[in-house]
């Protein structure tokens, strides 16, 4: 959205010899406020910082129940203090997704495909809120960096 209008004016002289002169002006639409270029920095740096954070988190989440998968798969002691940590921690995370996809067990392993399918979906989350909030305000790394 430029809010300048650009204007050019060709006129002739009346001076000897004779000159055409080209001339440009540039109108500023009133109407239209521009922001100060440091608060459109600044406000750039914040969405970009805002989807930093939700992949930072979002990359949180995903460690977490990719450990979970795996002490399920290594059939790990549940009453182990680290497995009960990681358990009591994830266990929110995959319940909404229980029951949804049935669990293969064999032996003292078991697959619990709901969690597999949380990171799935979570990522699928993740993803839509930061091309959502491109969507709204597009910017690029190098726009935040340049100094």
């Amino acid at each position: 959205m430029n809010s300048q209008t650009q204007e050019e004016i060709t006129s002739v002289e009346n001076t000897m010899p004779s000159q055409v002169v080209r001339k440009t002006t540039t109108k500023i639409d009133p109407l239209i406020k521009e922001e100060a270029p440091q608060k459109v920095f600044d406000k750039k740096k914040k969405i970009f910082r805002i989807n930093q954070i939700i992949w930072y988190i979002l990359g949180f989440v995903e460690v977490l129940l990719a450990f979970r998968v795996l002490l399920k798969a290594m059939g790990a002691n549940p009453n182990s203090g680290f497995t009960g940590f990681i358990y009591s921690l994830t266990g929110p995370l995959a319940l909404p997704f229980r029951g949804i996809i049935g669990e293969s067990m064999n032996g003292s392993s078991l697959i619990e495909w709901s969690s597999v399918f949380a990171v799935v979906v979570y990522l699928v989350i993740a993803g839509g809120l930061v091309y959502l909030l491109d969507l709204v305000n597009p910017i690029s790394q190098e726009e935040v960096t340049a100094v």
